[in-house]
């Protein structure tokens, strides 16, 4: 009988064990997710062109100087990169995590979107340090990204989980039929960007459930609820296709489940 004891306590220890283990590797452990987009009107100078895009950082370090991150981001070939929103947690706000990643990221052509968290805090004394480091603030407006003498369009809007989005106001720059690609925080911008024919959108906000679970995906996502449609991953419709990117960092919890922090790699091949 005290056998039988001893072994269901250590049977019980072992899971314990095991499930603090796992949650710190699914909340420490970065990785990297590839997506390859088919984009019709392609210009030939952009076939293979990739965004490598971050989000949600809510001001966590990975190691010392963001040491670990940008040692992963730099294994990796890109063209450029797409921060959308959230560097900042409005809870605890510190600027240093951002500006040792920006450090890092320095050789490449930054475009940012603000999240609700950075309009939460303020967003002056961000804005501030992103003008600093050379990044491109797009505040529901679109800007050509030109290769040799083709281009591109990068549109960025203001949060729409705060209902500050305005695609009209972005598109109205737009005039030609060159490929749209759109910067989001928050993924229920999705709907009226597949109205207007876009032809990727780039969004985080979700944490991709921050914790999943086995087989169900993400419980719940705020401004979704329980058992959400747009947690994570790959969307599409019609010609549109949304990238719901995990983030960095969290919210609320300090902790994830099932969902590690990532970096996203999205390259585009002519449809």
């Amino acid at each position: 009988m005290i056998e039988k004891k001893i072994l269901i306590t250590l049977i019980i220890i072992i899971i314990i064990f095991s499930l603090v283990i796992f949650i710190y590797h699914s909340t420490n452990s970065l990785t990297v997710k590839h997506y390859t987009i088919p984009v019709k009107n392609l210009p030939p100078h952009f076939e293979g062109f990739t965004i490598l895009h971050l989000s949600d950082l809510h001001n966590k370090r990975f190691g010392k100087n963001q040491a670990r991150l940008l040692a992963l981001i730099k294994e990796q070939e890109f063209d450029v990169t797409a921060l959308t929103g959230d560097l900042l947690d409005s809870r605890n706000p510190d600027i240093e995590p951002i500006r040792e990643l920006l450090t890092g990221l320095k050789e490449s052509d930054i475009y940012y979107v603000f999240g609700n968290h950075d309009h939460r805090l303020g967003d002056d004394i961000l804005k501030l340090l992103l003008k600093d480091y050379g990044v491109n603030i797009l505040e529901n407006e679109a800007t050509r990204f030109r290769k040799d003498n083709e281009h591109i369009w990068l549109l960025g809007v203001e949060d729409p989980s705060l209902g500050l989005a305005r695609l009209d106001i972005a598109l109205a720059e737009v005039n030609d039929n060159a490929p749209k690609i759109l910067l989001a925080h928050a993924p229920n911008i999705f709907p009226p960007a597949v109205k207007d024919n876009i032809d990727l959108i780039l969004v985080g906000h979700t944490h991709g459930g921050q914790i999943r679970a086995p087989f169900l995906g993400a419980l719940y996502v705020p401004g979704q609820g329980f058992a959400p449609e747009y947690d994570y991953g790959k969307f599409s419709s019609a010609n549109t296709t949304m990238i719901v990117n995990a983030g960095l960092g969290e919210s609320v919890i300090p902790l994830r489940f099932n969902m590690r922090p990532e970096i996203v790699l999205v390259t585009l091949v002519a449809q």
